[in-house]
């Protein structure tokens, strides 16, 4: 293997986990002063300027609390869990492109690990998919009625809303005629996709909250109901992770939103400055990461009944209904 390209490989990778990583810290305080803003409150103001350094010192509180695992809890299952639910996190950004290409010391470099991989989009379906068995597995170990009730609901909650999510995707799957998320995106460089598919759009919202257990879709955890549920028996860092995971999904499916619907990277100029793309992509994914902020400052939580009879009787026939709509319009004008 060519040495350059695996050095290639190893920086890119270690940008794209370095980047999750930091933006998982400061989502936390940006969610923090966006809901302290909207109830009318200060926010975190006291560590560091600005309350800059809060998420520093929420960090450092979890890597010197006592870890715990019940006694009769499944030790192995009880540890493995939190790794489990924060890898997809971390690998599902492999296929998005964040820019164009750029030229490097007169080499051509892709601003993306595997941009160019030719079903990224079910790539993407596929690694989203593995963070349920996290949960259930977290909240089966534990071996608390509480726990294991917040993990019966997220894999019910998950794999219900998971058909219309995947649903979604086939709206700009069927308009860039490609699975590859780098087709996807070049594909909205004149116009972007949400445009032609605002129902679309809706639908990969809504689906996204319910996968990332985000309110009014916070049924595994719903703390006056299951004190914090499937994570109830976490401590330290093990808690630190599934937060961890939570957060950097959120990141994730923004971008993915972003790349599916927004134009990705395309934005004023990015043609004439490539290091651009970046920078558009970093703006739409922080106004989608604003509106689930609003969603759930807004929003009281669903009844669990209404939660799944939503995904079933409204979202599930709405994508389908879409899916076809899509396609007969392709085959009509694109195909004619």
């Amino acid at each position: 293997m060519n040495s350059a390209l695996l050095l290639e490989w190893v920086i890119k990778s270690v940008a794209i986990i370095a980047f999750l990583l930091v933006g998982f810290m400061y989502l936390t305080l940006f969610e923090r002063r966006v809901l302290a803003r909207m109830q009318v409150r200060i926010g975190p103001n006291r560590a560091g300027p600005w309350g800059l350094l809060q998420p520093m010192a929420d960090g450092l509180k979890l890597i010197f609390k006592e870890e715990l695992i019940p006694a009769k809890a499944d030790k192995l299952i009880f540890v493995l869990a939190p790794i489990i639910t924060v890898v997809p996190a971390l690998i599902v950004l492999a296929v998005l492109p964040f820019g164009p290409a750029v030229s490097i010391g007169g080499r051509l470099i892709h601003l993306g690990l595997a941009d160019d991989l030719n079903v990224g989009a079910l790539y993407i379906l596929a690694v989203a998919s593995i963070a349920v068995y996290g949960i259930t597995l977290a909240g089966w170990s534990s071996n608390n009625k509480y726990a294991l009730m917040g993990g019966l609901r997220s894999s019910a909650q998950m794999v219900s809303y998971e058909l219309a999510l995947g649903l979604s995707f086939l709206g700009p799957i069927l308009l860039a005629n490609s699975m590859s998320m780098r087709d996807i995106v070049e594909a909205q460089a004149g116009w972007w996709f949400v445009l032609v598919q605002p129902i679309g759009f809706v639908i990969f919202l809504i689906a996204t909250v319910a996968e990332v257990n985000r309110a009014p879709f916070d049924m595994p955890e719903a703390e006056q109901e299951l004190t914090a549920g499937y994570h109830v028996e976490y401590s330290g860092m093990k808690f630190a992770l599934l937060f961890m995971a939570e957060y950097d999904k959120m990141i994730a499916v923004s971008a993915i939103g972003a790349a599916l619907f927004l134009g990705g990277y395309w934005g004023p100029f990015v043609q004439q400055v490539p290091w651009l793309g970046p920078i558009y992509l970093l703006l739409k994914v922080l106004a989608i990461l604003f509106l689930m902020i609003w969603v759930r400052a807004t929003l009281p939580r669903f009844r669990y009944d209404r939660l799944m009879a939503f995904g079933w009787k409204v979202m599930l026939p709405l994508a389908l209904v879409n899916v076809v709509a899509t396609a007969v319009l392709v085959v009509l004008f694109v195909g004619g």
